[in-house]
């Protein structure tokens, strides 16, 4: 039977990041893709120059109709900018008893717009974070979360373990943005692993976040370990990154179907 993914993120009208790059992620990893919609966004490869919230009700209302009728065997979370929604995310979950749940902590957007309120922070924190399988932060949502400078992969590693102090589950920090590879870390059950990449020399990175937690959720619902999970997400984000694909004015988007 086919597996079902469930992503809840705001919508990037653009098509290169959020609930596009979600649902382009699941579908080729031959799943079902299901939406929670959180928030509208006017953006595209330059910026973000809107966002259009939904309201906490409308949230809970489409978390209803999903999870009485598809569940999901995976979810996948995004952009959630307010502390109510974030709220109502964390209760249905627990209510329905979510399984395999990656959270992206999305914060700022690939071309620098701010994709989470100040308020919000803490609930993230203390609600939403908790309960994940993992999470996965880039390297300036890591310094974010747990208060420190990252430089190096030492960073990294107290990055990850101070972070680890108000989790269930684990985190992985994905360092993209250190300057000499893709060298992610995971930390979990105080143990580390190491994922190195070559650097894929490109600009155009619209996205990767959303599809390396989408990815990594796919691979949770088919039955992979957290490790193995890992491992074939970020084979599958290189190839996307690979291709190159040159769209639009700023930072372009991956090529999600490069398989196909």
């Amino acid at each position: 039977m086919i597996k079902k993914v469930l992503t809840i993120a705001g919508s990037d009208c653009s098509g290169g990041a959020g609930i596009q790059a979600d649902i382009k992620t699941i579908t080729v990893h031959k799943m079902y893709a299901m939406s929670v919609i959180t928030a509208l966004t006017a953006q595209n490869t330059t910026g973000v120059y809107g966002i259009m919230e939904a309201t906490p009700e409308f949230v809970a209302n489409q978390l209803d109709c999903i999870f009485n009728d598809i569940v999901p065997d995976a979810v996948k979370i995004g952009m959630v900018s307010n502390r109510k929604i974030i709220e109502v995310i964390a209760d249905k979950l627990k209510q329905y008893q979510a399984k395999n749940i990656v959270v992206d902590p999305v914060m700022v957007a690939t071309s620098g717009g701010k994709l989470l309120l100040d308020d919000a922070r803490e609930t993230l924190i203390k609600k939403l974070l908790p309960i994940a399988t993992v999470i996965t932060p880039n390297i300036p949502e890591a310094e974010i979360l747990s208060g420190l400078v990252i430089e190096n992969e030492e960073g990294m590693i107290e990055a990850a373990i101070k972070i680890a102090d108000y989790l269930e589950g684990a985190v992985l920090v994905k360092g993209g943005h250190l300057v000499n590879d893709a060298t992610d870390l995971l930390y979990v059950n105080k143990t580390k692993y190491w994922y190195k990449a070559e650097r894929i020399q490109s600009t155009n990175t619209h996205g990767t976040g959303c599809t390396l937690s989408s990815a990594i959720a796919c691979n949770l619902a088919a039955g992979y370990g957290l490790d193995e999970s890992i491992k074939n997400a970020k084979q599958y984000l290189i190839g996307a990154l690979a291709v190159d694909f040159d769209l639009g004015k700023g930072a372009g988007p991956l090529c999600h179907v490069y398989q196909l």
